[in-house]
């Protein structure tokens, strides 16, 4: 496909996805802020229709007022708003960006040789197996203990022990950034599966048994429910994991996939007191900030314990001059194989001095500020080197 074509496909699917993730999220945390703000209805009338809990609440100039039926109601109206949408479309939108970037580019953003060198299929196909592998998993772990005694507890031990595990096989096996957001995208297609295969599926049968006439198996809303608490905590880890794409120091580093984990959970934790906040609020009890502060202090963990060692410098050893025939043999080694004239990935030729000036901003960014080019450092740039074109741009980034 025409590279040109191709950056917009980039760019739509793109744009796309994060519109259809910022609906799906935010129907999922108003819908679980809703439910921990539920109080037991004052009238005594409502408690006799069934209503196990309501909400008042002011917004946009008008005020709202929201009942939830633990079960089901006696009456159905005809028209009901589901949520599910939200929830197919960013996946839908999410696997094809992610086939356009790295199935269809296999070779370039999944393998890297030096993590484990494979073939482009073999490499392909264990990508999807992991999506798949891990929802049949986490799916077996609901079914086998979600609905015992202490099943909660439980499950979420085990999800646990599988997205680590997950995360350490993902870092073994592909490019740190694929392999970041392979651990997002498993995630994510856990929680489209949720909707998929039980949330929705069991609110029909719900429907379904109500205008039939039938009593309403009220394990379709206690395990919709479950389902649902899963997805809102799974939230913040798949957005850090996404994010990290743009972050080659985090997806980069030494024990990838051990900072994944822990900076995946600081989220969960974050995300774990703002589900307690709402419950607290419609109790007036204390907002219980502890869980945000622990995941707060694992994320400062994290960043003292990624930080770069000081390497002093041998007495002997002299940097190499910032001289632009110094950048220049840098570039055409590590560089201009993929930026050149006649291949100008991204647009952006490096074999000419005009146009190594007119992108020297950009030179900066990727190489040495984001640590993301040479891609998976395929050409195997050293530090030494990015210091040279670090100390170059400070300087000016003279071409001549």
């Amino acid at each position: 496909m025409d590279v040109y074509l191709l950056d917009w496909l980039n760019l739509l699917l793109r744009w796309a996805h994060v519109i259809t993730a910022v609906a799906w999220i935010g129907a999922s945390f108003h819908f679980v802020a809703l439910d921990n703000s539920l109080t037991p209805p004052a009238d005594p009338s409502a408690r006799d229709k069934g209503i196990g809990g309501e909400l008042w609440a002011v917004h946009g100039g008008g005020f709202y007022h929201q009942q939830k039926y633990p079960v089901s109601p006696r009456t159905l109206p005809e028209r009901l708003h589901w949520s599910m949408w939200e929830s197919y479309s960013t996946w839908l939108t999410g696997f094809a960006l992610f086939t356009v970037l790295y199935l269809f580019n296999a070779s370039t953003f999944l393998i890297d040789r030096t993590v484990h060198d494979w073939s482009p299929a073999a490499a392909v196909a264990s990508a999807l197996g992991l999506l798949a592998g891990f929802w049949a998993l986490y799916d077996l772990i609901c079914r086998l203990f979600g609905q015992r005694a202490h099943g909660d507890r439980v499950v979420g031990a085990l999800v646990f022990v599988l997205v680590v595990a997950s995360a350490w096989l993902a870092c073994q096996l592909f490019a740190g950034r694929a392999a970041y957001l392979l651990v997002g995208a498993m995630l994510a297609t856990t929680m489209s599966g949720n909707v998929f295969f039980w949330i929705i599926p069991g609110q029909r049968k719900v429907v379904a048994a109500l205008r039939a006439g039938q009593p309403v198996d009220p394990v379709h809303g206690r395990r919709g429910k479950q389902r649902s608490v899963h997805n809102t905590f799974f939230t913040l880890p798949v957005l850090i994991a996404m994010l990290s794409n743009h972050f080659g120091f985090l997806h980069g580093s030494p024990h990838n996939w051990f900072w994944l984990v822990l900076v995946m959970l600081a989220g969960a934790l974050i995300r774990l007191s703002f589900v307690l906040r709402h419950k607290a609020l419609a109790f007036g009890q204390p907002v219980p900030w502890r869980w945000a502060w622990f995941g707060v202090a694992l994320l400062g963990g994290v960043i003292v314990g990624m930080a770069p060692a000081a390497r002093p410098q041998a007495a002997a050893s002299t940097p190499t001059s910032a001289t632009w025939p110094a950048v220049q043999a840098v570039l055409a080694e590590r560089c201009i194989g993929c930026h050149n004239a006649g291949l100008a990935n991204k647009g952006i030729a490096l074999d000419d001095a005009a146009s190594v000036a007119r992108h020297a901003v950009q030179v900066h960014q990727q190489v040495v500020t984001l640590r993301q080019m040479p891609l998976n450092n395929a050409t195997g740039m050293t530090d030494a080197e990015r210091d040279l074109l670090k100390r170059w741009f400070e300087a000016g980034a003279s071409t001549r």
